[in-house]
């Protein structure tokens, strides 16, 4: 009896460690590149004031320019695990002809502005209270960001919470199309 209880134990405290190992070494959220209809197509328009009343935006407004459009919402674990990537991309390429702009999915503004306000986003977002962006751009979780290029016409899309690398790759692939 007492063997049995012992063998157990060591199992049991194999199995813990085994778990404890694959927890810390596993890769962090990532993005996965993903097809959609929209790939290659002009993006449909999405136009707004900003949550925190700081402005409005237009795509259509922002030709000439490569838009990296992120639906994200307050509640979504992956995307604050993203927005802090989103605000460096967006600070890295103010200057060159780049524009990060968030939509908020399925959120309420008050929480927005609160997950806005907690990460200091470097980018505006915008509200989509009726899910009419998300709707026509096929978005059914956040976050889904969309790379656009200067041309209006969706480039990439990545589904899930996107890396710095990840984003700065999806910018240039659409800035040489």
């Amino acid at each position: 009896m007492k063997r049995r209880v012992t063998v157990t134990s060591l199992v049991l405290l194999v199995l813990v460690v085994a778990f404890s190992i694959l927890l810390l070494t596993r890769q962090p959220y990532s993005a996965t590149s993903v097809r959609s209809p929209l790939l290659g197509r002009l993006a449909p328009s999405v136009s707004g004031a900003s949550i925190d009343g700081g402005g409005s935006f237009s795509l259509r407004q922002e030709r000439g320019r490569v838009v990296v459009l992120d639906f994200w919402a307050s509640w979504c674990q992956p995307c604050q695990a993203e927005a802090p990537n989103l605000s460096t991309v967006a600070w890295q390429t103010r200057h060159q002809g780049v524009v990060v702009e968030g939509v908020v999915f399925n959120d309420s503004l008050a929480a927005a502005r609160s997950f806005d306000a907690h990460y200091g986003s470097l980018y505006r977002s915008l509200a989509d209270p009726a899910g009419s962006f998300a709707n026509a751009y096929g978005v059914t979780s956040p976050p889904t960001t969309f790379v656009i290029s200067p041309q209006g016409r969706v480039g990439a899309v990545l589904l899930g919470p996107a890396s710095v690398a990840q984003l700065n790759a999806a910018i240039a692939r659409v800035r040489s199309l």
